[in-house]
């Protein structure tokens, strides 16, 4: 059991860890204490903290390792992992800020080499990864592992380390047979609390943040803090920036975009352009504004755009040597100079309050990322004259890539809405609106697409009839069969059959419907004897650009050149021989042809008597319009038809889950193993 109690204000306990912080304590910051304390007490020992960017996560970490009593006297000690050496200056700085008397060191690289006897070592993983570095920090003297940016806890680096600290975290070259075992490895000594702290507590790549914690005790979104003003108001603005991302190919690990990929499409000087007039337009007025690209060669060429336009913009990147970056930095800090481009640089950790302005210039898929972009600018500081940090993405509504994240997926927004100058409140009023409704003229997209019994031939007729009743009987009354995509087939009362097709053109001609009528000769039955043909060559009809021209011009053909005067009529959808029950040779062809679209017949009886029934109901006309169907390719069609609705919902059930990884909430986390029961906190 990890034993938690506040810090004694008559100073009971004759260690260091009796001082209390000067910081005043925001209340939920002592909610989240109490949720980590009343966890730690309930018998957990690896939790998570979900806090955002500018609430003050470091001073919620610092005060808990003050209010955790150790079992022991030996537990005197703290080590606190972040992912970079700006990030170990920060940590370390505001511990000597808010208790003077405790010694701090850093362990990092060779210029930092910490004795591992301090009060708190403030270590970056990438050290703590070479195992001589990593021995310095004995477990049996540790009071807790505290974890910064704790949404990489579950890379393999960083439980390369945490299972020196913790055997129930499994180390990644710890075969599968090795945890096999439903109890628990043998611990050695008493469990460190392992606590983590982030402020996108979820990870976009599948890997299982339960591998390392057993909960998250507590979660704050950045939109209520924003309502509560415990961070900055916010006012965004979108762009139109007609960016195609189709052809940019996606991380199979992460799903977000592939960078070099991605900077194909958005380092162009157009687009390039637009971001820096759109700045100049919308936010020039600001002191500080912070840029978010795709790549280094982006951050190099949109930088050259802002000085060419007479801005004082300077960039930041990982080439950039560590003193020259912690020079803008601070510079950038100051406000002497207005706008910072950067590169996944300033994505984590970056604490510079003064920052007004976040133009995301890099579209992203992820919205873990998304958030730690704009969050940049979500701190408050009076002090600097701050009321507000504006927001600039960009968006485009002709060629969206589904899952992008961006201002308006926030909200529950279509993607493509353009947002001028909003504010948190205006934007959750439209999203209660809801969607517009839909011009008369347009037919909205569908949400699912769901194929059930896809070998029936009767899956024939009511597709083609929904198709031919939305478009094909508005245009005409006779009885056209839609077969796959743009293909229509016309069949001519046994005289052979008219089809129009799509046809995409080349140099020479544009796109356009062709229509082509093929003669028959004989019937079927004679011409298989004579092993011949029934049918003569095509005969082109028209070519028409727009498909009511195209049916109009076929149904007169059909009427003065094939089925003339009154056997007209019999071309007509409601033609009296349509209604009359199917002849046998009918139903014996469509029987024939579901039994090779379907399963066979043993094992299947409930199935093959169901669609026996089915066949016994068909009527000529239906018959008919299954035969035309299969006849012209109906069935492939259907069938690829299907496999693509498939893949499509496959992809969204992907991208669904994908999006499930990114939603925080208090409770377990999924995918640990080996750990105690926990009690539900109190939060």
């Amino acid at each position: 059991m990890i034993h938690v109690r506040p810090i004694s204000p008559r100073g009971l306990f004759r260690h260091f860890w009796r001082f209390s912080s000067t910081v005043a304590l925001r209340p939920y910051q002592e909610q989240c204490l109490t949720a980590c304390t009343d966890a730690l007490r309930d018998g957990a020992s690896r939790i998570g903290v979900s806090l955002p960017t500018g609430s003050g996560k470091t001073t919620v970490f610092i005060s808990l390792l003050a209010r955790l009593q150790p079992p022991t006297k030996q537990h005197t000690r703290a080590l606190i992992i972040v992912n970079s050496i700006e990030l170990a200056r920060q940590s370390a700085d505001q511990v000597e800020k808010m208790f003077p008397k405790w010694t701090v060191e850093i362990e990092q690289g060779a210029k930092h080499k910490a004795s591992g006897m301090a009060d708190v070592t403030v270590a970056t993983y990438q050290t703590l990864l070479q195992p001589d570095r990593l021995a310095k920090f004995d477990p049996t003297k540790l009071r807790a592992v505290i974890i910064d940016e704790a949404h990489h806890a579950a890379a393999p680096s960083y439980r390369r380390i945490l299972s020196h600290f913790d055997p129930e975290i499994r180390h990644p070259d710890q075969k599968d047979e090795d945890f096999e075992d439903e109890t628990p490895p043998p611990r050695t000594h008493q469990p460190i609390p392992v606590i983590g702290f982030s402020a996108t507590f979820s990870r976009h790549d599948g890997l299982a943040l339960g591998s390392v914690f057993q909960r998250i005790v507590y979660h704050r979104d950045f939109l209520e803090m924003i309502k509560e003003q415990w961070l900055c108001d916010v006012r965004f603005t979108s762009v139109s920036a007609n960016i195609d991302l189709d052809g940019v190919t996606l991380n199979t690990r992460t799903g977000d975009f592939n960078p070099t990929s991605l900077a194909h499409v958005i380092n162009t000087d157009t687009i390039n352009t637009l971001v820096v007039r759109t700045w100049l337009d919308r936010a020039a007025e600001r002191k500080s504004t912070l840029v978010f690209c795709v790549n280094i060669a982006h951050v190099r060429d949109l930088t050259d755009v802002f000085r060419g336009f007479g801005i004082d913009a300077r960039c930041i990147s990982s080439k950039t040597p560590a003193p020259e970056r912690r020079a803008l930095v601070a510079a950038f800090r100051d406000g002497q100079f207005p706008v910072l481009v950067n590169c996944a640089i300033l994505t984590e950790g970056a604490d510079i309050p003064n920052i007004d302005c976040v133009v995301v210039a890099r579209p992203t898929r992820s919205k873990n990322v998304f958030a730690q972009m704009i969050g940049r600018g979500m701190r408050l500081s009076p002090k600097t004259g701050k009321t507000d940090c504006r927001i600039v993405d960009f968006v485009d509504s002709s060629n969206r890539v589904t899952g992008v994240v961006s201002t308006p997926t926030l909200f529950g927004l279509d993607p493509s809405t353009i947002i001028q100058d909003e504010t948190l409140q205006s934007l959750e009023e439209r999203a209660l609106l809801g969607p517009p409704e839909p011009p008369e003229f347009e037919i909205p997209n569908p949400k699912t697409v769901t194929y059930k019994d896809y070998e029936d031939p009767l899956s024939f007729i009511k597709a083609a009839s929904k198709e031919s009743s939305g478009h094909i009987n508005q245009l005409s009354r006779n009885g056209w069969v839609t077969v796959g995509e743009r293909k229509y087939i016309l069949e001519c009362l046994g005289k052979g059959h008219i089809k129009i097709e799509w046809q995409e053109g080349d140099r020479d001609e544009k796109p356009h419907y062709a229509a082509t009528y093929t003669p028959q000769t004989m019937d079927k039955s004679t011409a298989f004897a004579l092993k011949v043909s029934p049918f003569m060559r095509s005969r082109k009809v028209l070519k028409a650009a727009a498909l009511d021209d195209a049916i109009r011009g076929c149904d007169t053909y059909a009427t003065q050149n094939v089925v003339r005067g009154n056997m007209g009529l019999g071309l007509l959808r409601s033609a009296k021989w349509r209604h009359a029950p199917a002849s046998q040779s009918q139903k014996d062809f469509v029987a024939k042809r579901w039994r090779v679209a379907g399963e066979e017949d043993h094992g299947f009886d409930d199935k093959m008597a169901e669609k026996k029934e089915k066949i016994a109901k068909l009527t000529k006309g239906e018959a008919a319009n299954i035969i035309t169907s299969l006849k012209h390719g109906g069935l492939a069609a259907h069938e690829k038809a299907r496999k693509q609705a498939l893949k499509v919902e496959e992809k969204k059930v992907k991208e669904e889950h994908r999006k499930s990884r990114e939603r925080v909430s208090v409770g377990p986390l999924p995918g640990h193993s080996h750990v105690e029961t926990v009690h539900s906190s109190r939060v």
